[in-house]
């Protein structure tokens, strides 16, 4: 069953959807994708490997390494009934990358402000370098101009990544009583929102107006996830699981700065 929250934030980027053209979609994930690849790869792969280093729990490190990579609290939460995830390990993960969440929409248009980037810049980096698209999108719209349209296409790409990622798991953890992951749909309906928009031709006062009824369903969505967060789980992450969230989200900000520089 989905949450009020969950509802609530797919409402938002249908919205957003509705306002960009197709054109501008394809040209923009034509251009990332290959990087936003490379980025999920290699961030998901350090992930398995500082686990094991560290001697942390396999399925722990595939929840956060999956979590940083694609596209935090779904990608968890798609992976977790296929790997047979326990509950603490569960828990601990969206404990952690909610307050990743908390930090990145303080702190990223600080940053990219700081550094004087420009929409299409700051809006490819934070969706790549972001958890969860409720946070990329909330950035986006701190920083302002178009880097919301952007960075809502670009992170919707990088979660396709998802598809391999519970095709591989589900094979590899495959059982009889296994749980089937739930692939995220609104990223389909988000497509069709964009050709509909397309097709509708909209004036700019519409435009307006849907972004900014696209701001209020966001707010909403990230009162009722932050509602969600179970303290409890927070006083029980340990030293080594904090580590392997931290190097791997201080690796994913470098590496993606890195990879949009290249562009």
């Amino acid at each position: 069953k989905k949450s009020t929250g969950t509802i609530l934030l797919q409402t938002a980027i249908v919205i957003i959807g509705l306002t960009m053209s197709a054109s501008s979609v394809i040209d923009l994930t034509a251009t990332y994708l290959p990087y936003i690849s490379v980025f999920v790869i290699l961030t998901f792969l350090l992930g398995l490997i500082i686990g094991r280093i560290l001697r942390i729990d396999t399925r722990l490190s595939l929840l956060l390494a999956s979590g940083t990579a694609i596209c935090g609290v779904t990608a968890i939460a798609a992976i977790s009934p296929l790997i047979k995830a326990r509950q603490k390990d569960l828990l601990t993960s969206l404990a952690i990358i909610f307050i990743f969440n908390l930090i990145a929409l303080a702190l990223f248009p600080v940053i990219g402000n700081s550094m004087d980037m420009s929409d299409e810049r700051f809006g490819a980096w934070i969706a790549m370098a972001i958890h969860d698209t409720s946070s990329v999108i909330g950035a986006a719209l701190s920083y302002g101009g178009n880097a919301a349209e952007i960075a809502t296409t670009l992170k919707l790409g990088r979660t396709l990544w998802i598809i391999p990622l519970i095709i591989i798991l589900g094979l590899l953890f495959k059982n009889d009583d296994n749980e089937k992951a739930k692939f995220p749909l609104f990223v389909f309906v988000f497509i069709l929102a964009v050709l509909l928009g397309t097709q509708l031709n909209l004036n700019q006062q519409t435009i307006t107006t849907l972004d900014s009824l696209s701001r209020l369903f966001l707010i909403a969505a990230l009162f009722c996830i932050g509602t969600q967060i179970n303290l409890e789980s927070i006083k029980n992450i340990d030293i080594k699981t904090i580590f392997l969230a931290i190097a791997l989200w201080l690796f994913a900000l470098m590496a993606s700065y890195y990879l949009i520089s290249l562009i």
